[in-house]
């Protein structure tokens, strides 16, 4: 006994429509990113490609960017100009891919932020 063709193709469509579900109920949501991690003295961290980088955590002018993900990241900072997200104020110390050292806002950086060390530890400061 054959199947007609069309009863064939619901069958597929519908495998497809069912594992195309289950791959978005499964995918990682930004509620539950991963921390940031600390590899060789290095903190790394998942982040927007090509997020700008502050000369302060004051928003003044961008020094460069950081194209590449993920990068790495040297300490946080809790105040300066408001950003939003989960830490409102929090910046993160780092080298742009140009070379110039500055800010990332948290909200360009995909991972939880809160395992890199604060800025009395190794961030420079600013008043």
């Amino acid at each position: 006994m054959r199947i007609p063709i069309a009863q064939r193709a619901g069958v597929l469509l519908a495998t497809v429509a069912l594992a195309a579900g289950t791959a978005l109920t499964t995918a990682p949501s930004a509620a539950a990113a991963n921390p940031c991690w600390n590899s060789g003295g290095t903190w790394w961290c998942n982040n927007v490609p090509g997020a700008p980088v502050y000369r302060s955590p004051y928003v003044t002018d961008v020094v460069g960017y950081m194209y590449s993900n993920p990068s790495w990241f040297k300490c946080r900072y809790d105040f300066g100009a408001e950003v939003g997200g989960p830490h409102p104020y929090r910046w993160v110390w780092t080298k742009a891919d140009n070379g110039a050292w500055g800010w990332m806002k948290d909200t360009d950086i995909y991972s939880e932020t809160d395992p890199l060390p604060d800025t009395s530890l190794s961030c420079p400061s600013y008043s």
